[in-house]
């Protein structure tokens, strides 16, 4: 077996990442083992030295590949060496000193509630299947701030209307049980109504279907989500993370604590939910400045 075929398998079966993510991996390292065979009649992983790996650095940023791009294939790199480290294939790492290179920082402009409100309230969803299934999985998104995997890998078992819950799948094969709104449990009974009188079901274990039936896939939800906030927002991004980063600020925003939006984000530390801080700080400090009296002398 090689060595890439087994960190293929063991990122799939130990570390339980997505097949998507394996194959970001995997497709990283052939794309480096291409630049070796083309530049240095070498394509030996195992054999590199961090010259033959800066010089692939080079090649990608002279060919307007953007640095978080370059970080993000690097990174898979890294990974790789340190699974071969970890069986003892190499005894160093080629990377062992390697710095990333710097990006700009990305900021996420959330929706605000106006829009919020446009898009839940104020536009007129087709009848039947497919306006009650996209109205809930806008909803969804906003009330719970799952992610788009999460939402089209959700199963039908694990929702509960009755309950007011739904189990999801999130990276790493990690359960979290999120709690809905009774407003969402209402929608949930809705759908299902609807989807009872689809004429066919393929993936019945599936919650969101398609109108033939098969579960969801990324580039359906993404056009959805596009399509319907291009009606009320003229942000350049509209997209279900956005829809996520704007769950997660307007908790903040509104009194919740810190640490229970990381729950219910499922983020492994606060470290990854702090990112969303910067807005609702923005409107701390509205806040701070209306009513502290020193600011009104």
């Amino acid at each position: 077996m090689s060595n890439i075929k087994a960190f293929q398998d063991y990122l799939q079966l130990e570390k339980k990442y997505s097949l998507h993510t394996v194959n970001a991996y995997v497709n990283d390292l052939m794309f480096f083992q291409e630049f070796l065979k083309n530049n240095f009649d070498h394509e030996v992983l195992e054999k590199v030295n961090y010259s033959m790996i800066r010089n692939w650095i080079v090649s990608m940023v002279d060919n307007s590949i953007s640095n978080s791009s370059v970080n993000r294939k690097i990174s898979s790199l890294k990974s790789f060496y340190k699974f071969l480290l970890k069986i003892k294939q190499i005894e160093n790492s080629p990377l062992l000193k390697h710095k990333s290179l710097k990006t700009p920082k990305k900021i996420q402009i959330p929706f605000s509630e106006k829009e919020l409100d446009n898009v839940l309230n104020h536009i007129n969803y087709s009848e039947g299947f497919d306006g009650v299934r996209d109205k809930l999985i806008i909803d969804l998104f906003y009330t719970t701030g799952i992610r788009r995997a999460e939402l089209i890998s959700l199963k039908l078992q694990n929702v509960n209307a009755f309950n007011g819950t739904i189990k999801v799948l999130g990276k790493r094969n990690k359960e979290r049980i999120i709690p809905i709104l009774p407003i969402i449990s209402k929608q949930i009974n809705l759908y299902l109504s609807e989807r009872a009188q689809l004429e066919r079901v393929i993936d019945s274990d599936y919650f969101f279907l398609m109108l033939k039936g098969v579960k969801l896939n990324d580039s359906f939800v993404y056009r959805l989500i596009n399509y319907y906030f291009s009606n009320v927002s003229e942000k350049v991004k509209k997209s279900p993370h956005i829809l996520r980063h704007t769950f997660a600020t307007h908790m903040l925003n509104n009194g919740a604590d810190l640490n229970s939006v990381k729950e219910l984000l499922g983020h492994s530390s606060l470290a990854s939910t702090q990112v969303y801080t910067h807005n609702s700080l923005a409107e701390l400090k509205k806040v701070y400045g209306n009513a502290h009296p020193r600011n009104k002398k």
